[in-house]
Formats: C-alpha cells, sequence, structure tokens
C-alpha cells in the first residue's frame, strides 16, 4: 500500500509581506544616515571655508593697520625733531655743596638749555664770516645773529641760574647719582625756568654737559 505524499510546506503570504516590509525602512534608515553623514562633511567644509576667508581678512587688516600706524608714527616722529631743534644756550659751570647730612658732598656740573625758537629769532644759520675783511668803505660788518639771543638772554640768566642752584642744591648725592634721578632734576629744572620765561620761550631739554659729586 503506497504510503501518501507529504505535502510540500508552503510559506505563509503574510510572512513574505513582513520581510518586505522590514527591508523598506532599512534602506530608508541607510539612506538618511548617508544624507546625514554628506550634510555634516557640506557643512563642515563651509564652516572651515568661511572660517579660513574671515581670518584672512582679519589678518589682512591687522597688517594694514599696523603699516599704516608705524608710518604715522614715522611721519610724526621726523616732524617732532624737525620742530624740537632749538636755540641752545650755555649756562655754565655750577660748583655747589649737596644737601647730604652725613658728610659734606660737592657737585660741578655744567647746564646747558635748548630753548624754543620765536618767529621774530634771526637765523642762527647765517653766521658772519671769518676775519671781517673783504668789506668795502662804508659797508657794515655782517651781525652775529647769536649775539641777539645772548642779549635777550642776560636779563634772564641771573634768575635762570640761581633757580637751577636752589634745585641742585636741595639733592642729596644719592639722589643725583642715578639716571633716573638725573632725570628727575632735568624736569625740574625745566618747570623752574619755564615759569621764569612767563609763557615767552619754553624749554625743550635740559642737557648736562659735565656731571662730578666729590
Amino acid at each position: 500500500m503506497a504510503k501518501p505524499t507529504a505535502p510540500r510546506e508552503t510559506k505563509p503570504q503574510g510572512n513574505e509581506d513582513d520581510e518586505k516590509a522590514k527591508k523598506v525602512p532599512l534602506d530608508s534608515n541607510i539612506k538618511m544616515v548617508l544624507i546625514v553623514i554628506i550634510s555634516m562633511i557640506f557643512g563642515g567644509i563651509v564652516f572651515l571655508g568661511l572660517n579660513y576667508i574671515l581670518i584672512d581678512n582679519l589678518l589682512g587688516a591687522k597688517l594694514q593697520q599696523n603699516t599704516q600706524s608705524e608710518e604715522t608714527e614715522d611721519a610724526a616722529d621726523e616732524e617732532e625733531e624737525q620742530v624740537e631743534k632749538g636755540i641752545i644756550v650755555d649756562l655754565g659751570d655750577f660748583v655747589l655743596n649737596l644737601a647730604d647730612a652725613d658728610q659734606k658732598r660737592y657737585l660741578k656740573a655744567n647746564v646747558a638749555l635748548e630753548l624754543s625758537k620765536l618767529p621774530t629769532d634771526p637765523d642762527l644759520s647765517a653766521q658772519p664770516a671769518e676775519g671781517g675783511g673783504g668789506h668795502g668803505h662804508g659797508e657794515a660788518a655782517p651781525v652775529d645773529p647769536m649775539k641777539a639771543i645772548e642779549m635777550e638772554m642776560a636779563q634772564y640768566k641771573p634768575a635762570i641760574r640761581d633757580a637751577i642752584l636752589t634745585n641742585l642744591s636741595s639733592k642729596t648725592s644719592s639722589e643725583v647719582s642715578t639716571t633716573a634721578g638725573k632725570e628727575l632734576v632735568k624736569e625740574q629744572i625745566a618747570q623752574d625756568v619755564n615759569a621764569i620765561f612767563a609763557g615767552t620761550r619754553e624749554v625743550i631739554r635740559v642737557s648736562f654737559g659735565q656731571f662730578i659729586i666729590q
């Protein structure tokens, strides 16, 4: 007697539909991930490009600003050098006692002032010729332009020398032995002399040609 043939197993139609339904979301998720990755890469490239352009522009502007600032400073320095060439007045040597309490200390200093020029000042570059010869009969010899300045300074020199003596004699040897101390004394002398001129002239700088403490 023949055995009955077992029926072939057939997959339910519903299972095939479920597998297809599972594949569709999986493919969609992969596409979404790829889109997100590509978007991030593209956004990073755009960000780096914009950041590079911004930094390049900032550096260029900073470099241009520094160049203009240096040019302005150089021009200001040149102008200041031209303006601050004044009239040199040598006040000679000062010998005085310093204010040290423990022992007597002496100071010998040569002081010169550089004063601002006035529109009425003579041209100091027009120095008279040496020898004074070669002038025709009745011709006046050229006048030394510095003589007029010296005559003007003659009325101020006693007061200026007194102010400098008072200033220096009030200092101790330790106060004027350092560079900072000398610079402070110069500033104080300039203030005292400017008060004497009362706006007629102005002290550009004070110079010590000799400064010996004993």
